[in-house]
Parts: structure tokens; C-alpha cells; sequence
């Protein structure tokens, strides 16, 4: 019998059925990763929320302050090995750290930008002389970091960057002119990582110190939000950076960008949902505290639907993140057996992962965003005053669906990784497409009638899988070298898929938890599952539909959309009297602690 684990790859779950047991979630945190998330709640706590109004004022040497103070408790450096001054630690906990920091508004900003694209460019694709020089230092807040890739004219499309490098006539350095905007950490930042075109055509990375000769800084950008986030524009006029300083490969710059973007992706994914667990419990508090007609507003059903659906997207991004940061952990060790670097193996499993690190993105940036929405709603006048933390969350949160990335780019790039795999035959997505095209054309199995536990949440789960294969498949045949002009359709499988994939994800979280614990004791978390599945069912009905409409006609029109019908088809469910329930919990114990 075989007993081996079996490690689905990037995409994979599409066409495949995952294992509970086979899936990382955060009830099995060891006691390590336990003190450390412990430790990041206590430091925004203790350190970042009572100074939150001076780090807003942008006081000069508060924010740096605060990295150093991070830095001294390892929370920098927390992967970065032993060897460079960080704590070494796996991925996953790297993630945890992301998460309890993310609830730091500004500071998380900061905090995630100096420890991941600030850091990681030197740590993965820096020579030994150059990480001995800038990483351990990074690691301890010593120095700060930041990174220089968007320009006033190339936002989503980086590589039609302007910014030039020419070598010098005595060949010892590389002199750079052009313009960097909406740079995060670079007011106070000690150490950039710069792109540029040599000669103006190889797009380049460069590690560019502050103080160097040419290199000035604009003055601090005033945003919607974010406030206590230093952003600036870089300017570069005949910027004198030694030869020593090009990091990777010339004309290999793109490679950087991509593969940094790709951890940085899921980590903002990780921080979004921390600063929605912040945002949900003080709005539990605040309906509990408040009262209107004599009663506490949480004793109203409208308000407990709000709070109920704030948990349930919460519950269910949480678990697609540790899925997802899990998978990547197994890769790199898989890599690192297989003799590749420390660097290969994790920027290689973080590319093996790209389709769900780009799906964490945009579902934990919109769960943020409705989080804190519905947050400032419960809170009614007061939740438009400054005087209430919601406001301020509610502004901040809104620029997670635009940087790493918009979330568009991200729904784009999803349904392009996948297809491109299948092209290059990484992806078997013909023949479960075909099987469901003839399915379609069966009569419908009603199945054995068998009740296994959580038989009919997995059949749904397989059936929305169906629904993606046969949107998906279809529109590729149809439309063949056109689809990648067709965006809504492209972003309707998109929806399809970051619905499935949390989906998914939530019902393996359950199915273990049962398996850990017992069913009397998930009974919240089964109702959040429930709810999920019950009205994804619907979301992906309404995505498949209007895909379909858009490029099919006629026999094929009336076939897919009985096929959608039959494939979304779900129980009647109170989804009303689950909510309740999962509110009261939420009632219970204060805030979200599920």
C-alpha cells in the first residue's frame, strides 16, 4: 500500500482531489510558531499602535526606529539563514510574521517592504561578497531597504521601464539616469534595489546605497492612505553606481522582479488577513458596546450578518494562506533534497506556487477591503471619525488591491500561468476537460447515495472544478489565440477559480479540524464552510454564465449553461441561522478567534 505524501504541484488542484491530511493548517502551529506570532501581536501592540498617530505625522526616525526594534527580536530577518544574521527559520513561519505584523497599518507596510523586496533581491540573487556587506545588516534594521521597479509611465507593464545604465569609459561604473515613483521606505531607506536597461534594451537590477553620487529623493508623497508610509520618487541624473553593484545577471533583471513579486504576492495576502482579524474583532467590540432601541446592536440580525460574513471570508483566506505557504515549504525541502541552493529552492517552490500566490493576493486584498467596509458601517457616524481606529483601516486598506500587482493583473495572470502550463504540458487540462464536455452529454449520475462525511460539500467542490474546465476549455477552443484579448472572460475564470481554490481550501481546514479534534467541536467552522460553499455556488454560476454568453451560441450556448446549472446545483441551506451561530461565537469570545 502506498503510504508516500503526495505534493500536488502549482495549479494541480484543478484537475486533481487533495488529500486533508496532505494540507498545513493554523491549528497545527508548533509551539515556536506559536511564540512567534505571539510576539508580532504584542509588538504592534505595545510598540507600533500607541506611537500610530505620530507614525502617520511621518516624525522624522520613528518608522526606522520601530525596524530596528523589530530587527533586535529577529522579526527581519526571520528566514533569512543563520549564516547572514537571521533566525533561519521555515517559510510558514515567515508568513506567521507577516500576518500578526500585517494588523501594524503603516508600520506593516514598511515592516513587509524592507524584510521582502528591500532583503530578499541581495539575499537570493547577490553574490557572497555582496550578502555579507548588505544582509546581515538588513536582517538587524541596521540598514533599511527598498526597491525601486515603477516609473511614472511603466506601472503593471514594469519591463517598458526608461531608466538607463551606461557603462563608464574606464569601465568601473555604471551610471544610471531616470526616475523611480511611489517607492516605499525610500525617504529614509539605506540600501535600493534599482532597475535599469544597459544601453537602454538589458533590463537590469542594481544595488544602489544612499548617498551615492547623482541619487536624490523627492519630497514624501501625500496619499489616501497609508500616511505613516514613507513613499517617494527616486531621481537618478548621471548616478555613479560601481560595477561590483549589478545583482543577478546582466539583462536578467526581469527574473528578479518576478520571482520576488511572487513571495511578495502571498505575503501580502498574509498581512491582509491579519489587519482583517484586527478590523473584526474591534468591530465585535464596538456592536457589542453600542446600543440603539435599548439593545446592543450585535442583538440585531443585520449587524450579525455583517459580522458573520466578515468571519467567513476571513476563516476561508486564512486557510487557502497556510495551505498555500505549507505547499511552498514542501517544495523548497523537495529542491533542497534534489541539490539546489538555499535561494534556488525557495524562489523555485514560490514559482511552482505563482498561480496561488497571485489568488491569495487579490482574495485577502478583498476580504481586507469588505472587512473594513462593513467595519466603518457597524460603526455608523463614528466610524467616519478619525477618532475610530475603522477609519483609518478603511483608507489604508484600500492600496492592497493595487500594489504587488493590481488585482486585475493578478486575475489575468492566474488564468494565464494555468493555461501556459497546459500548453507546455505541465498541466493536463485537455483530458478533464474533454471527460466533462462528455458528462455533459450522459445522463446525470445521481450517485450512490452514500454518507460519507462532508460527502456533499467535496461534490460540490469537484462540480465548481467542472465548471472551470468546461468555461475554460471551451473559451480556449473557441477563441484560441483571441483569448488572451477577451480580459472579461479571462477575469470571469478567474473568479471562477479564487472561488474554488478558497473553497476548497476551507473544506479541507474542516476536515482535518474534525479529525483533531471532533464534530461537536468544529461546529462554527462547519457553518462557516457551509455558507461559503452554499453561496459560491451561485458566485460561480453567475462568472460561468456570463463567460459563457460572452463567446458561445446556439446548441453549444444551451449545453454549457445546463451544464453550469447542473454543476452549481446545491442544497437548500439556512445560511440565516448559520450566521447567527457564527456570530455568536464571535460574541463569545470577544473578537475573531476562531
Amino acid at each position: 500500500m502506498e503510504t508516500t505524501k503526495t505534493v500536488i504541484k502549482g495549479g494541480e488542484w484543478i484537475i486533481k482531489e487533495v488529500n486533508a491530511e496532505d494540507i498545513f493548517i493554523p491549528e497545527q502551529f508548533n509551539e515556536e510558531q506559536i511564540m512567534v506570532r505571539d510576539m508580532c501581536t504584542q509588538f504592534v501592540d505595545t510598540e507600533v499602535l500607541p506611537v500610530v498617530d505620530r507614525i502617520d505625522k511621518l516624525e522624522p526616525g520613528l518608522m526606522p526606529s520601530l525596524l530596528e526594534k523589530a530587527g533586535a527580536l529577529g522579526l527581519l530577518g526571520i528566514t533569512v539563514p543563520e549564516a547572514y544574521g537571521g533566525l533561519g527559520k521555515d517559510f510558514v513561519t515567515s508568513v506567521i510574521v507577516a500576518e500578526y505584523l500585517g494588523a501594524g497599518y503603516s508600520f506593516s507596510v514598511a515592516n513587509a517592504a524592507h524584510s521582502g523586496i528591500g532583503t530578499l533581491p541581495i539575499l537570493y540573487f547577490g553574490t557572497e561578497a555582496q550578502r555579507l556587506k548588505y544582509v546581515p545588516k538588513l536582517a538587524s534594521g541596521e540598514y533599511k531597504g527598498s526597491y525601486g521597479l515603477t516609473e511614472p509611465n511603466s506601472g503593471s507593464d514594469a519591463l517598458s521601464a526608461k531608466t538607463t545604465a551606461k557603462l563608464s569609459a574606464d569601465g568601473k561604473h555604471y551610471i544610471i539616469n531616470g526616475q523611480k515613483c511611489w517607492i516605499t521606505n525610500g525617504g529614509f531607506a539605506d540600501v535600493y534595489t534599482v532597475f535599469a536597461k544597459i544601453d537602454g534594451e538589458q533590463f537590469t537590477a542594481f544595488i544602489i546605497e544612499r548617498g551615492t553620487e547623482g541619487f536624490t529623493q523627492g519630497p514624501e508623497e501625500h496619499k489616501m492612505g497609508i500616511k505613516g508610509s514613507s513613499t517617494v520618487q527616486l531621481y537618478f541624473q548621471d548616478c555613479k553606481v560601481p560595477v561590483e553593484n549589478v545583482l543577478g545577471e546582466i539583462g536578467k533583471g526581469h527574473i528578479i522582479a518576478f520571482n520576488i513579486l511572487n513571495i511578495g504576492r502571498l505575503k501580502l495576502g498574509s498581512a491582509t488577513i491579519g489587519g482583517a482579524r484586527r478590523a473584526l474583532s474591534a468591530s465585535v467590540q464596538y456592536a457589542k458596546a453600542r446600543e440603539q432601541f435599548k439593545l446592543p446592536i450585535v442583538k440585531f440580525g443585520a449587524i450579525r450578518h455583517k459580522l458573520a460574513e466578515m468571519a467567513i471570508r476571513l476563516w476561508v483566506g486564512e486557510s487557502a494562506l497556510y495551505r498555500v505557504s505549507y505547499n511552498i515549504d514542501e517544495q523548497e525541502q523537495i529542491l533542497l533534497a534534489a541539490g539546489k541552493t538555499l535561494s534556488e529552492s525557495l524562489l523555485g517552490a514560490a514559482e511552482e506556487y505563482a498561480i496561488e500566490c497571485a489568488i491569495l493576493k487579490v482574495f485577502g486584498s478583498e476580504v481586507l477591503d469588505f472587512v473594513v467596509d462593513e467595519g466603518v458601517q457597524i460603526h455608523g457616524g463614528n466610524g467616519y471619525s478619525d477618532e475610530y481606529a475603522i477609519s483609518k483601516a478603511y483608507r489604508d486598506s484600500r492600496i492592497n488591491r493595487i500594489y504587488e500587482g493590481t488585482n486585475e493583473i493578478n486575475r489575468l495572470l492566474t488564468v494565464d500561468m494555468v493555461l501556459k502550463r497546459a500548453m507546455k504540458g505541465k498541466l493536463d487540462l485537455m483530458g478533464p476537460a474533454m471527460n466533462v464536455q462528455k458528462e455533459l452529454m450522459s445522463i446525470p449520475d445521481f450517485g450512490s447515495g452514500e454518507e460519507t462525511p462532508f460527502a456533499k460539500e467535496k461534490e460540490a467542490i469537484a462540480n465548481f472544478k467542472k465548471c472551470i474546465l468546461m468555461v475554460a476549455g471551451a473559451a480556449v477552443q473557441k477563441l484560441m489565440m483571441t483569448l488572451n484579448k477577451e480580459q472579461e472572460i479571462l477575469m470571469n475564470i478567474a473568479d471562477m477559480s479564487i472561488i474554488t481554490y478558497h473553497a476548497e481550501s476551507a473544506l479541507l481546514r474542516l476536515e482535518k479540524l474534525t479529525a483533531m479534534k471532533s464534530e461537536a467541536e468544529v461546529t462554527v467552522q462547519a457553518d462557516i464552510v457551509r455558507t461559503y460553499i452554499y453561496d459560491a455556488a451561485d458566485a460561480i454560476n453567475k462568472a460561468g454564465k456570463d463567460a459563457v454568453n460572452a463567446f458561445a451560441e446556439g446548441d453549444e450556448l444551451r449545453m454549457m449553461n445546463i451544464g453550469l446549472k447542473r454543476f452549481t446545483k446545491v442544497d437548500a441551506f439556512n445560511s440565516k441561522e448559520a450566521r447567527r451561530r457564527i456570530c455568536a461565537q464571535l460574541v463569545a469570545d470577544d473578537g475573531y478567534k476562531l
